[in-house]
């Protein structure tokens, strides 16, 4: 029996939107996006529907096509796919698999797809960012991995020094991200809000908070005191700065922080009056 329409995913065009694209060998990843929602039945939601598409929130997804190749992709995090596909579970090797869960609190197992086909992730509100690493390595905030080509190593990162551990708010451990291919991240914040910084080597980014969100493998980090002495820094207000040191490239979310506080009871209020470094209420 004909259906009225041609519901298969050659209509996609007309559904989404392509918001960014990278190939490599046999794979590539996009991150897709509805134009908008068409509503519900239910009332209580097709008002959250309808306000969500007014703010410009879009609900996303990621298109992964293989071509005789595979990928690795976070446990449950598959939605569907179509084609000569076979799914995997995968370790990566025990040992390593084990340091990465309790060290970094990403998963153990990871999911591998092999094959030729189309592949589409968990649908999100949230943020994408791609990035196309040729012998290369990334460190990344915990829980930002989501999926990679193949090519691509997952592992944890000892921080270089016990300051930068301890003080330094990223813990002992992050994210390590190594090799040549596609890792794609789930970003705090949106894409456009990311702002980029590449340091020549010895130059200094200083950042008060933990916004810091990727950083390339030559970039140093440690924890470092806002001012020249343990007096200056604890009057500054500031306290220890993360700082990084190049050569390499960091991306930063200034945003995060802010979103964090509107998020909050009585945030907006909050951040309606500027503070001085100490807390004091300026007008």
């Amino acid at each position: 029996m004909p259906l009225p329409m041609d519901y298969s995913m050659n209509t996609s065009p007309e559904l989404f939107e392509v918001v960014e694209t990278e190939h490599t060998k046999g794979a590539s990843y996009q991150v897709v996006q509805y134009k908008s929602l068409k509503g519900s039945s239910d009332l209580i939601t097709a008002e959250k529907v309808f306000f969500a598409n007014q703010a410009g929130i879009h609900l996303k997804m990621l298109r992964i096509t293989l071509d005789n190749s595979e990928t690795q992709i976070e446990p449950g995090a598959l939605y569907f796919m179509k084609g000569d596909l076979k799914l995997e579970s995968s370790t990566q090797g025990i040992s390593k698999g084990l340091m990465r869960k309790f060290l970094t609190g990403e998963t153990l197992f990871q999911s591998r797809i092999k094959g030729t086909g189309e592949i589409y992730l968990e649908p999100s509100f949230g943020h994408y960012l791609l990035f196309n690493i040729d012998n290369d390595a990334l460190i990344v905030d915990k829980s930002a991995f989501y999926c990679a080509s193949a090519g691509l190593e997952v592992s944890a990162k000892l921080q270089g020094n016990v300051s930068s551990a301890i003080f330094g708010g990223e813990g002992f451990f992050q994210t390590q991200i190594k090799g040549s291919g596609i890792v794609v991240l789930v970003s705090p914040v949106p894409i456009a809000e990311l702002l980029t910084y590449e340091l020549a080597a010895g130059e200094k980014l200083s950042v008060d908070g933990n916004f810091a969100f990727v950083r390339t493998g030559s970039v140093s980090f440690h924890a470092e005191k806002s001012g020249k002495t343990l007096f200056q820094s604890l009057t500054s207000g500031e306290g220890l700065l993360q700082t990084f040191t190049g050569p390499g490239i960091v991306w930063i979310a200034p945003t995060q922080a802010i979103y964090q506080k509107i998020s909050a009871s009585g945030g907006i209020e909050k951040i309606s009056h500027s503070q001085g470094s100490m807390g004091t209420h300026t007008s």
